[in-house]
């Protein structure tokens, strides 16, 4: 058996080193019986069938993507350029600069229309002081009433400051007038006035400033002189509860009982 196989190992390399036609035209079994020696005690046995050859693989030619010799390369895929992302940009820090308030004088509003005052009528004759319905100037605007307002207050308050006889008052006797007098008490003590006589209207000497005047507790004194060189009048009154002042008048010699009432 061994024979066997080393001359059908040698017929396999014979196979394959040869052609292709020859190994078609020869008879490789019956040479092989030809070269059997005779009187060999081994049993010839049919050989093993042994597979097909194979044809040699024929090389493919290789498969190439190079383009014609004297064609124009195609053109190259679009790529598109990367995306630049520029840094943000960093803002220098400006220096700080002390810079004042911008002054801006406030929007104009044109002051309020006022109407103008009336026209006076044009007078065609003296007005007199008795005419009351009457007067030469226009009616008080009310600047003029303002300034009276205060000229009153500030009266007012200045009688708040006086003495309780700062005043004019009237002296009579009976039912008829003798003096008119006009008294200012500063609330200090001191006392001073003058007086006026109303029996003699239109005189010159009619009139004149009281020569002294005192208070001593309830009491008044006041001493006057009604004509140049006559003898000084004196009145002495004491105050009642209602606020007037009662007492004599010693005048010329003779006394009368006088009343002293604010006007």
């Amino acid at each position: 058996m061994s024979r066997v196989w080393r001359v059908a190992a040698a017929f396999t390399a014979l196979i394959l080193s040869a052609p292709v036609a020859a190994a078609q035209d020869l008879d490789p079994i019956g040479a092989l019986l030809d070269q059997a020696q005779p009187g060999s005690e081994t049993i010839p046995q049919s050989p093993t069938p042994s597979p097909p050859p194979t044809a040699a693989p024929v090389p493919s030619a290789p498969v190439t993507t190079a383009p014609p010799v004297g064609a124009s390369p195609p053109p190259a895929a679009y790529t598109p350029p990367p995306v630049y992302n520029s840094p943000a940009a960093v803002q220098p820090q400006l220096p700080y600069v002390n810079t004042p308030p911008v002054y801006r004088p406030p929007a104009y509003t044109p002051p309020p229309y006022v109407a103008p005052a009336p026209r006076r009528p044009r007078l065609t004759a003296p007005v007199h002081i008795d005419e009351i319905g009457k007067t030469p100037e226009a009616p008080p605007t009310a600047v003029d009433l303002s300034y009276e307002a205060r000229m009153r207050s500030s009266f007012n308050s200045a009688q708040g400051l006086q003495g309780p006889l700062d005043g004019a008052w009237t002296l009579r006797a009976g039912g008829a007038e003798l003096y008119d007098l006009q008294l200012v008490d500063s609330g200090s003590g001191n006392l001073e006035g003058a007086w006026r006589d109303p029996r003699r209207r239109g005189a010159t000497d009619a009139s004149g400033f009281i020569d002294t005047i005192s208070r001593v507790g309830g009491q008044l004194i006041i001493r006057l002189t009604p004509r140049p060189g006559a003898e000084p009048s004196i009145l002495m009154l004491n105050a009642d509860s209602n606020g007037t002042w009662s007492g004599e008048l010693t005048e010329r010699g003779e006394r009368r009982s006088v009343t002293m009432r604010r006007n």
